[in-house]
């Protein structure tokens, strides 16, 4: 059976009323969710786990059991409490949860040594630069001679002794230093999370004093203050880095703060470039969407990625199937009233047009990302089995698909806009995804009379708009009365204009 994952441990009583029957069926749901029971009433009425603070009920039991969920150690009771009432209902179980408290199992921040061989470090000879050299070399593994040990000093040499006899003089040095001084640390994980504090709250700071400069009333103001929360804080989170020495810690936070800062306002690169505003923002949104997406598909069930990653991953092959049917050219094509098959477009740019298409998806992932961040808290409306959920997942696909829809349509548009803008002009039209057209001069090669094609008279004086020539057919755009031209490639000659606004030659033959 694979190992569960999961982040928290509660100890919850659960009570569960019905008889031996729903009795049993609740123990079936607590180990189909992977919660061990560690305890319950051994008989009917009989006195529950952890004393009797409960009434006696003959057709009650109450069960002690360990909830194990993900997320954060904050509020976690919470969370796992609402867990187990969805259980029990999805189970069509009378169960209460009565008490619920967090286990907490921290590791504490042993020194790290290496085993040595002492004997031959004392053999170093007499004179202070050899003992010099003897020092580095002790300092650089020369003299190692097994394993590693944790512990206090005095605990890491019995244990290096004990475990290596072999090695006559077995000693130890010091692979880290946090064997020296007095300074008592916060276990590992506690020490983890209040680091993150102290460098949320250091970048807080840098980053509203970016805000803050060139700015004036209100704005300063606003920003300034933000700082101001932002120092202090840091500052609290600094002299609660160590258990003791809070004025180094205090100290250090604030070097980071001045240095964050410094480069931030572009005072530590020569060039004077610092962050800007849209950097900053832009950071702290991917990161934001990054980690809030990586806490939701870290808590998925099987059922959850049924019911968010099948959609999801329907949704978006869809899209890249419609962007490599060309739907961008096509929406294009149209603005200029072509036709998708008028445009003969790479494979590489169809694949980028889909991508482009793809990433028109980002701003939404803002919320799967908050769906996440807000799992992670265990905030009650997020809670897995929640049917609300169900709605709320189908809400944000047909979001997402009307929002990719809208901003398509505003891609094109914005392209066609500026096409004819440019054509107007007579400049050099922009391209669009692989289609790039150029001006050009067409010669018939046929009197004018005969040329067959669709569209308005050609006016062999001025350049057209070319978007290349598809299945033996010239696609011509006229910049005079924005309307397309196609003619035959076999009667016309094409041959490249310098702008829109230059003539061409007058044709020598063909013409009448």
């Amino acid at each position: 059976m694979p190992h569960a994952r999961y982040d928290q441990r509660v100890r919850a009583l659960v009570e569960v009323r019905g008889g031996p029957d729903d009795w049993e069926e609740a123990q079936r749901c607590f180990e189909e969710h992977g919660w061990p029971v560690r305890g319950f009433s051994t008989e009917t009425g009989g006195e529950p786990p952890r004393g009797p603070a409960l009434d006696p009920d003959p057709e009650a039991r109450v069960y002690e059991i360990e909830v194990r969920l993900f997320g954060a150690a904050k509020a976690c009771d919470r969370g796992a409490a609402h867990r187990v009432r969805k259980a029990m209902r999805g189970a069509r179980l009378e169960a209460y949860v009565r008490f619920a408290e967090p286990v907490r199992r921290d590791r504490e921040m042993f020194s790290h040594w290496r085993v040595v061989d002492s004997a031959r470090h004392r053999a170093r000879p007499p004179h202070s630069w050899r003992r010099t050299v003897s020092r580095l070399a002790l300092r650089c593994g020369w003299y190692d001679a097994g394993g590693v040990v944790s512990g206090h000093p005095r605990q890491a040499l019995r244990l290096a002794r004990t475990h290596t006899p072999q090695i006559a003089g077995a000693g130890v040095r010091p692979l880290d230093g946090r064997w020296r001084g007095t300074v008592r640390y916060w276990p590992e994980e506690e020490t983890e999370h209040r680091l993150f504090h102290a460098v949320s709250w250091s970048l807080l700071t840098a980053a509203a004093l970016v805000f803050a400069a060139g700015r004036s009333g209100f704005a300063w103001w606003f920003w300034v203050t933000v700082a101001g929360l932002g120092a202090a804080g840091g500052v609290r989170a600094g002299a609660r880095l160590a258990r003791e020495g809070r004025r180094f810690g205090v100290v250090t936070v604030l070097l980071l703060m001045a240095f964050l800062t410094a480069s931030g306002l572009g005072l530590v690169d020569g060039e004077g470039h610092g962050w800007t505003r849209r950097q900053i923002l832009m950071t702290a949104l991917v990161l934001g969407v990054m980690s809030g997406l990586w806490l939701l598909v870290r808590q998925w069930s099987w059922g959850e990625w049924v019911a968010w990653a099948v959609p999801l991953v329907a949704t978006l092959a869809l899209s890249s199937f419609l962007a490599a049917g060309s739907v961008l050219h096509a929406l294009y094509a149209d603005g200029l009233s072509l036709s998708p098959d008028d445009l003969e477009v790479p494979a590489v740019w169809q694949v980028l047009a889909a991508a482009k298409l793809l990433t028109l998806l980002s701003p939404l992932l803002v919320v799967p990302a908050w769906w996440g961040i807000a799992r992670h808290r265990h905030h009650s409306y997020a809670a897995p089995g929640e049917r609300l959920n169900v709605a709320l997942n189908a809400c944000f696909f047909l979001l997402m698909l009307g929002v990719v829809t809208l901003q398509a349509l505003d891609s094109a548009s914005t392209a066609v806009h500026r096409t004819t803008e440019a054509a107007e002009r007579g400049d050099d039209p922009p391209s669009y995804f692989g289609v790039e057209p150029e001006w050009t001069c067409v010669e018939p090669a046929v009197p004018l009379t005969r040329l067959s094609g669709e569209g308005p008279h050609l006016s062999p004086k001025h350049p057209y708009l070319s978007f290349g020539v598809t299945a033996g057919t010239a696609i011509l755009w006229d910049r005079t009365t924005h309307e397309p031209l196609k003619l035959q490639s076999s009667q016309i000659r094409l041959t490249p204009a310098e702008s829109g606004t230059t003539r061409c030659t007058k044709p020598t033959t063909g013409a009448s």
